[in-house]
C-alpha cells in the first residue's frame, strides 16, 4: 500500500525506486500506482521526479 501521506509517499517512493525499479514508470506499472498521481502529491512539497537520478528531488 503506498502512503498517502506526502513526506512519507516521498520516503517510500525514493526506497523503492532505489532498491527495486529502474524508474518511476516501472514502478508505477509493477504497482499500479498512478505515476501522475505520486507526481501531483510530492510537487505540493516542493519535490520532482529526476530521472537521470531516479529519484525525487
Amino acid at each position: 500500500m503506498i502512503p498517502k501521506d506526502p513526506v512519507m509517499l516521498l520516503s517510500y517512493i525514493n526506497t523503492q525506486l532505489r532498491d527495486f525499479y529502474p524508474s518511476l514508470d516501472a514502478l508505477a506499472a509493477e504497482t499500479g500506482a498512478d505515476r501522475k498521481e505520486i507526481e501531483e502529491k510530492l510537487q505540493k512539497i516542493d519535490y520532482e521526479y529526476d530521472e537521470k537520478l531516479n529519484q525525487f528531488v
